[in-house]
């Protein structure tokens, strides 16, 4: 037996009315973010027939009986937050550069054309904002392996492509997928600022910088070289060996000096012989120089007596006057 037509007219009219119910749901209740990337908050509404949304905008840490601010309007969200979705139904929007300061809860809301009435999605978003680490011991020995690792406390895709930097310059062109980094037998010029990246669409998120230290082996054969090869430590070994070659040269010569000093006692003394000798000779000299002839001044006399004395240069002793024959 077939219903009458008047029911069915009541279920279809039910079911039509029925679907257009008051609320907001969203895709997710809780969305974890790295900081300096886009988030995309996904969410539909739905409202009754015989209402006109004149209004309609996303608002965070809504307040009962405090009116919520249009976060479109506010400066610190302004610029960075895009609206995807429409008038119908859909709600989605993206917040794009987000920091540890856009953690909240965040509500969609709309108002109708009907007087008090409007409606807010809540339980909303809970957004948290966290940054890429890269993990590492604080130092290693040389010559041993060593794995960093890059990770975050919010799950990353499946899909997310990892890129690794030293002092700020990427280590390989080559994205990997492993958000792990290997360094065999690390040597001392692999020390230094390391720091892992995710590419999110056309620009990558870079986590802060941790120092890797490698510590100097003592037994390793190559730790001469890796001194020698340092900046400077070449130029200050040839300085050092040219003071010490001049050091020896120096010593040497002195114990040359000496040694002929000790050897030849007659070199001490050749000086003062050779003095003597030479005194003897103007002496001679002086005794064979023929008597002047007298002459009445005898001032003249004394003159030409004082005159070879000075001309002795003080060796002999002379008598100034002259003598008497």
């Amino acid at each position: 037996m077939a219903p009458p037509l008047s029911l069915v007219i009541l279920l279809v009219i039910h079911r039509a009315y029925g679907q257009y119910e008051w609320g907001v749901k969203y895709r997710d209740s809780h969305i974890c973010a790295l900081k300096n990337s886009s988030v995309i908050m996904s969410c539909t509404y739905s409202y009754p027939t015989g209402y006109k949304i004149m209004k309609l905008f996303w608002t965070k840490n809504p307040r009962k009986g405090e009116e919520s601010p249009d976060l479109s309007e506010d400066p610190e969200y302004s610029q960075r937050l895009q609206y995807l979705g429409d008038t119908q139904q859909s709600c989605t929007i993206r917040l794009s550069h987000v920091t540890q300061k856009d953690e909240d809860e965040y509500c969609f809301r709309f108002i109708t054309d009907k007087p008090d009435v409007k409606w807010i999605g809540y339980p909303g978003v809970n957004l948290t904002v966290t940054d890429l680490q890269v993990e590492a011991p604080e130092r290693v020995t040389e010559g041993h392996n060593v794995s960093l690792t890059c990770k975050s406390s919010c799950t990353l895709t499946d899909r997310a492509t990892f890129i690794w930097y030293r002092n700020s310059q990427p280590l390989t062109e080559r994205r990997d997928r492993n958000n792990q980094l290997l360094l065999q037998s690390v040597r001392r010029e692999d020390a230094g600022r390391y720091s892992c990246a995710v590419q999110e669409h056309n620009h990558y998120l870079i986590s802060p910088d941790v120092q890797l230290n490698v510590m100097f082996y003592p037994g390793a054969d190559r730790n001469v070289i890796v001194i020698a090869a340092t900046s400077g430590g070449l130029l200050i070994i040839i300085i050092i060996i040219i003071i010490i070659l001049f050091i020896m040269k120096w010593i040497k010569r002195r114990s040359t000096i000496q040694e002929y000093e000790t050897n030849d006692p007659s070199a001490s003394s050749y000086a003062a012989l050779d003095l003597k000798s030479r005194s003897d000779d103007l002496y001679n000299t002086l005794t064979t120089v023929p008597p002047t002839p007298a002459v009445q001044h005898s001032g003249s006399s004394e003159y030409e007596n004082l005159s070879v004395s000075r001309r002795s240069s003080g060796l002999l002793n002379i008598s100034s006057k002259s003598p008497h024959y």
